[in-house]
């Protein structure tokens, strides 16, 4: 009995082995995932994680430190950086009780949970030249202070700070990436913090957009965003780059050597490309340019500057964002590989394959998702496109509701004028969890039961967020305040 129960042992400790081995082979080989909540209607936050378990996900980046979202991650396995947004940064600046305050509510009692924060973000793209220098006194100091507060809580051995940057804070004179340096404006603030950074054990943390480049410069190579080669490389010494990827990481990496900063790594914090909104914002770019990234990271060897290192990089976005600015481009609410339902917009192996087939080849949907009944809210057939109630109507539905698919080579691109006007009342309709008020406007729409889809144009049914939300609580909460309010306003406006 005693030799079965060591045999017992034995193979339990082998077993234990096993799975060691193997998760530390899934992690080497993991991908993380920027998980963003500018939603209207958001999954559950216990929905999103498992979709990020069923797809592999061990790392994932947040941009604010949501309770519900921190303990939904309790015991998942899942490495976590979470962040703090900029308009807190000038209070925690200050440091004392407020960076006291933030790390015992948002990080001390999470971890000791079983959520595993590995960093946190204070900031995100502080130093982007659009916001004139309003976080330039404040970013640095704020880090200093969580970092205090993590210091007294005895975490900050297991939790390291950093700051997401734009990748705009590093460039080269020539193009070539050998030559990269900081922002001339900022030099000295970015040295002040690469040297806290290396002093900490903490990484350069660099959001890399190839999509903004093309979307920026109509002459840009558009082959030299993606990675099956370039007909216009750029020619460094004894390099060829052959993706503008490589060549952005490698010119942040020459900056921080020029600098004395060689051994500071580095996380690429955002990477992407979206869906729609924009010409070049399409499911065919989007899957080819994220499965070459993923592939071409997935075997371990680096950038011609760090070969042989693997880049750790965080996939921007998950999921779809109806709420987002879309100040930069109406691009921006269409980053996510997933559909705002959480099911997948294209094939994409994880694993680096060629994402052309197969299980490996085929990213999973969220599961147990509830949608609103299949209703969809539609122009009148007999309405006079010429009435100005029309154009009135879609430009207040298109302001309160999500219109980004109309436009120029987007996904409803190609619907014809009442189309147009229909989606854009659906839009309002499903972000106003099909109230019947709000599929009126003055006479103009009916309700159907009919799928108005066309093509590549899908109008939405929104998911039943009622249940999952308590009243005036949280992101759900906001939202229906909000669209009490807006319908309201509705009734006296129209």
């Amino acid at each position: 009995m005693a030799a079965a129960a060591g045999a017992g042992r034995a193979l339990a400790a082998v077993a234990v082995v096993l799975v060691a081995a193997a998760s530390l082979l899934r992690r080497s080989e993991a991908i993380g995932v920027n998980w963003g909540t500018q939603l209207s209607h958001p999954l559950p936050a216990s929905t999103v994680v498992r979709l990020l378990q069923d797809n592999g996900f061990d790392k994932v980046k947040l941009f604010d430190a949501e309770d519900s979202i921190l303990s939904a991650l309790k015991g998942s396995g899942i490495q976590v950086m979470v962040g703090i947004p900029n308009d807190m940064l000038a209070d925690l600046a200050a440091g004392g009780k407020a960076a006291d305050d933030w790390v015992a509510k948002n990080v001390s009692g999470h971890v000791r949970d079983g959520v595993d924060i590995r960093y946190v973000a204070v900031g995100n793209e502080p130093f982007l030249e659009t916001f004139n220098g309003t976080y330039l006194n404040t970013t640095f100091p704020a880090m200093q202070s969580i970092h205090a507060a993590l210091s007294k809580a005895g975490l900050a051995d297991k939790v390291k700070v950093t700051v997401p940057l734009n990748a705009d804070v590093y460039q080269s004179p020539t193009g070539k990436p050998s030559d990269g340096d900081f922002r001339g404006d900022i030099h000295g603030l970015m040295l002040t913090i690469v040297q806290f950074l290396s002093s900490t054990g903490a990484p350069f943390v660099a959001n890399v957009y190839p999509f903004i480049s093309l979307y920026s410069d109509p002459n840009f190579p558009l082959d030299y965003a993606f990675f099956q080669g370039s007909s216009a490389p750029v020619v460094d010494g004894g390099v060829t780059y052959t993706n503008t990827f490589d060549a952005n990481h490698d010119t942040l990496v020459a900056a921080l050597r020029r600098n004395g900063f060689g051994n500071v790594s580095v996380v690429v914090g955002e990477v992407g490309w979206p869906t729609d909104g924009d010409a070049s914002a399409n499911p065919d770019y989007a899957r080819r340019f994220n499965q070459g990234f993923v592939s071409h990271i997935a075997g371990g060897q680096g950038t011609p500057l760090r070969p042989g290192v693997p880049v750790d990089a965080y996939l921007f976005s998950l999921i779809d964002e109806d709420r987002k600015s879309i100040q930069p481009g109406n691009f921006e609410r269409h980053w996510g590989i997933f559909n705002y339902d959480g099911t997948p917009k294209y094939p994409l192996s994880l694993a680096g394959g060629n994402g052309g087939g197969g299980s490996s080849a085929t990213l999973k949907a969220a599961r147990g998702v509830r949608y609103l009944e299949k209703r969809w809210c539609v122009l009148k057939p007999g309405a006079d496109l010429g009435d100005q109630k029309v154009g009135d109507s879609v430009s207040y539905a298109c302001g309160l509701a999500d219109c980004t698919a109309l436009g120029y080579k987007t996904s409803c691109g190609g619907v014809d004028a009442k189309g147009n006007v229909s989606y854009a009342f659906n839009s309002y309709y499903q972000t106003m969890d099909q109230d019947d008020r709000a599929c009126d406007f003055r006479g103009l729409a009916t309700a159907t039961s009919v799928d108005p889809s066309a093509g590549t144009c899908r109008f939405i049914v929104e998911i039943d967020v009622g249940a999952a939300a308590p009243a005036g609580g949280g992101v759900a909460g906001r939202v229906a305040s909000s669209v009490l309010a807006a319908l309201v306003l509705m009734s006296m406006l129209l």
